[in-house]
């Protein structure tokens, strides 16, 4: 995509300042009601239902959805669905666990490891660095595709879009924490679904109708078929990569954590997980509407940025505006997580500090500081490396799948000490390294995930003791 006209260049700039200072807005609004550090943590468990479904999809909704999967629609027609349909299954599969979850009250992921396993340094040290890596790379990505989208579009450097996207994921973060970040997603999620569906139909229109496409794509793409497309190696993969991330991705579990009522957990994740397929209709029609009007594309990834280019200015516009909120969305949702997991994991549990409301939420907001300028450095100056973060997600899966999901089912049955996490995790982590270095075709994060797993069961098998056994001495000086 190349620089836009100067009238389309002013009026995106002009858009995005709106919906940048518009957030920014209502953050501070809402932020009004966080009063303690629990608001800012937890949005004080004050979340309603239909925030909780559409922050989410807020949440999940970033640079991928509006590059990676339209590419996906363009090569593969339907079988985007399939991609979007690993995410849904990811919230079914949380929903067996979300009301315990909730019930619980619990703040980060190390918080549920700990409750399963008990108190101990190094599990939550572990776990902690485990959820935080992955929204700590999804905040560092994001700056940069916003600049990378901006600035073919704008002709801005780089450095200024990345210090901007910076800026305005403060100001969405530090008024109030996640009872910020919670509402004002809520509000752009509004949008971006309505702009989702309003851009698929004009593609649709613009490539001549419904009836044009399927007279110019095969019906491997637009049929029934076109659900496998992408054939059936490339889903198993999917499947293996994308399921696993869902179930230990710190950002979902803390809408969970959040709902104002305990029997909303589980239907908030079910809903959520239905809005996703949005995205699967917005990727999808895109993809297939620009392959009927351009099959020649080198990258289908370059499909949305064709698309822009024929787009009338004043969509050109609305759909800049689109982009920033989504992009925005996401950006201030991982910042508030790791934020949360250096308060709570790091300050609070592991460093033993405990300080007055007035302090932890002063505290939270120098670190909110901290996190943002480091991402943004590391955005301006390793823009093409940040790729490896990818793999965080492996890592963060293989660490916290088993002792989450396995722990759960055993807890009532086997004693389960730190000992079996800190194995469990390490197995995980090192059971994941050796796959990739092995290049293997499966996912690297399923053998860590199964290591994990294996690992889990020994130790918890062999571990004397009933369940709820009281942890040794030093364990309970530790907790105290």
């Amino acid at each position: 995509m190349t620089a836009g006209s100067t009238g389309q260049i002013v009026g995106v700039v002009i858009a995005s300042l709106l919906v940048i200072g518009s957030g920014i807005g209502m953050s501070v609004y809402f932020g009004r009601k966080a009063k303690s550090s629990k608001d800012w943590l937890t949005a004080g468990e004050s979340l309603p239902l239909v925030v909780v479904i559409v922050t989410q999809f807020a949440t999940a909704t970033g640079g991928g959805v509006l590059i990676a999967h339209v590419g996906i629609g363009y090569e593969s027609g339907w079988s985007v669905f399939i991609y979007e349909g690993c995410v849904l299954v990811g919230f079914l599969v949380l929903m067996l666990i979300a009301t315990w979850l909730r019930q619980q009250r619990f703040t980060t992921v190390p918080d549920i490891i700990t409750k399963l396993f008990g108190r101990h340094k190094l599990v939550t040290a572990i776990a902690a660095l485990a959820a935080l890596v992955v929204p700590f790379g999804w905040l560092a990505t994001q700056f940069v595709a916003f600049a990378q989208l901006f600035g073919q579009l704008t002709g801005v450097s780089p450095t200024a879009l990345i210090l901007l996207i910076m800026v305005a994921s403060l100001l969405f973060v530090l008024p109030g924490g996640l009872t910020s970040v919670a509402w004002t997603d809520f509000v752009f999620g509004l949008f971006m679904i309505a702009m989702s569906l309003g851009v698929a139909a004009y593609a649709v229109h613009l490539a001549g109708g419904w009836g044009h496409i399927t007279a110019t794509l095969p019906q491997r793409l637009w049929g029934w078929e076109g659900l496998t497309a992408a054939g059936w190696e490339q889903i198993w993969l999917w499947v293996a990569a994308i399921l696993p991330g869902t179930l230990t991705n710190q950002l979902y579990y803390q809408r969970v954590f959040a709902t104002r009522k305990v029997s909303d957990a589980r239907r908030g994740l079910g809903l959520s997980g239905l809005t996703m397929l949005v995205g699967g209709v917005y990727a999808g029609c895109i993809g297939l509407s620009v392959r009927s009007m351009n099959p020649g594309l080198a990258n289908e990834e370059d499909a949305a940025g064709w698309l822009l280019t024929q787009l009338p200015s004043w969509l050109v516009i609305v759909f800049g505006a689109f982009l920033v909120s989504t992009i925005v969305s996401t950006t201030g949702a991982a910042l508030q997580s790791v934020v949360a997991n250096l308060i709570r994991d790091v300050y609070q549990n592991i460093a033993g500090k405990q300080q007055g409301e007035r302090q932890t939420v002063a505290l939270s907001r120098m670190i909110t500081v901290g996190v943002s300028v480091l991402a943004a450095v590391l955005a301006i100056l390793f823009p093409k490396a940040l790729t490896w973060l990818v793999a965080t997600y492996a890592y963060s899966a293989a660490a916290l799948a088993a002792p989450i999901f396995l722990g759960y089912v055993l807890h009532r049955r086997r004693r389960l000490t730190p000992v079996a996490a800190i194995a469990s995790m390490l197995a995980g982590i090192v059971g994941c390294a050796a796959a990739q270095l092995l290049d293997t075709t499966v996912p690297y994060a399923v053998y860590g995930i199964a290591a994990s797993a294996a690992v889990l069961l020994v130790t918890a098998l062999a571990t004397p003791g009933k369940p709820g056994a009281p942890v040794r001495s030093e364990q309970v000086r530790e907790r105290a």
